[in-house]
Formats: structure tokens, sequence, C-alpha cells
């Protein structure tokens, strides 16, 4: 059975564009996951208060049987294959990939949180979750 999940990219390093679209690309090649659907790109001002360039962001809804923490760890391999290091909590990334959403799972465990902690107080989250919800609509 698959599961709708959405998933949060986010870039304010290099080429901004040119990773979202490689970490899109990426995401589409997971096993057992396919696209269904991406929100609008958006500049963003950066989370934390960290002097940093703003990010270029975007959801992408997916098909998957993968489990959360799976995708999740999915996920996280991309960021590393697209030179993503993790340093300072809040600190700029060349790509950034957060599970926000998995079905109408709920989850809280050291590893994943669903949904996303973020989501609540992410205003640009919730518009891309929206337009998501308005295209996946539209389709049926």
């Amino acid at each position: 059975m698959t599961e709708l999940a959405y998933v949060a990219l986010g870039s304010n390093l290099g080429d901004r564009m040119a990773l979202l679209d490689r970490a899109r690309s990426a995401i589409s090649l997971l096993p057992a996951t396919r696209l269904a659907a991406l929100s609008s790109i958006e500049e963003t001002a950066p989370l934390g208060g960290m002097a940093q360039p703003p990010y270029l962001n975007q959801m992408a809804a997916v098909r998957t049987r993968l489990a959360p923490e799976t995708l999740l760890r999915a996920l996280h391999g991309i960021e590393r294959a697209l030179g993503r290091v993790r340093g300072a909590r809040w600190g700029a990334r060349t790509i950034d990939l957060d599970l926000v959403r998995y079905g109408q799972r709920r989850t809280e465990s050291p590893a994943l949180r669903l949904p996303h902690p973020g989501l609540e107080s992410r205003a640009f989250w919730r518009r891309e979750v929206a337009e998501l919800d308005g295209l996946l609509e539209a389709r049926r």
C-alpha cells in the first residue's frame, strides 16, 4: 500500500535552483516512490537568526511504499550526495530535505516526529502544503 508523504526541500548555498532540481530527481529515483506533485518554489529568509543567504524552498508530494524511517534515511542519503554537511543547527546548507507529513501518521521518536514539528510555525510550509493539497484534489 502506498502512502502520500510531503517532503520539504530547501537550499541556501551554491546554485540553489540546480540543487533543488537534483534533489527532486534523486527523490524520483527512490525505490517504491514516485513524485505526485510539486509546489511552487519560493525564496524565504533563513530561520534561527544566523546571518546567511536566503533559501529557495519547495514541497514535494510523493507516493511511497517506504516506511517513514526508511524514507527519511534515503532523504538524508540524498542530502549527503548533494554535499550537505551537518554542522550548526539552523546553519546554511546546500540542501535540506525534511519529511513533513506521512499520510495521517503521528510519530514521535528521537529520529523522527510526524507531522514535522516545524509545520505549525513555518508559514511557507503551510502555503506549500495547501498548494499541494489543492493540486492533488484537482487530479482526483
